[in-house]
């Protein structure tokens, strides 16, 4: 079911958004809708993950606190899922 979203959003990024989207050939609102999607499914997987927890897999991710300025990895994990569907 489609339903219609009415969203207050400042005019230089809607500007952007729209440039984006015709380089994507997508739609701005097929973007915001993939977006939605990508946070609202990636929380229930790091809902999940965030139960895991072991000594080697601190180990990994912090080898590269340096060249990703601290963030942890499920930010990482998040940014990436995010710019593979937009």
């Amino acid at each position: 079911m489609i339903t219609k979203l009415t969203l207050t959003i400042d005019k230089q990024v809607v500007d952007k958004a729209k440039l984006y989207a015709k380089k994507k050939n997508r739609s701005v609102s097929k973007l915001v809708e993939e977006y939605l999607k990508t946070i609202s499914s990636t929380d229930a997987a790091m809902s999940s993950l965030s139960s895991i927890s072991a000594d080697i897999t601190d180990k990994i991710t912090g080898m590269f606190k340096k060249e990703y300025k601290g963030q942890n990895y499920k930010e990482l994990l998040e940014d990436a899922l995010i710019e593979k569907n937009l």
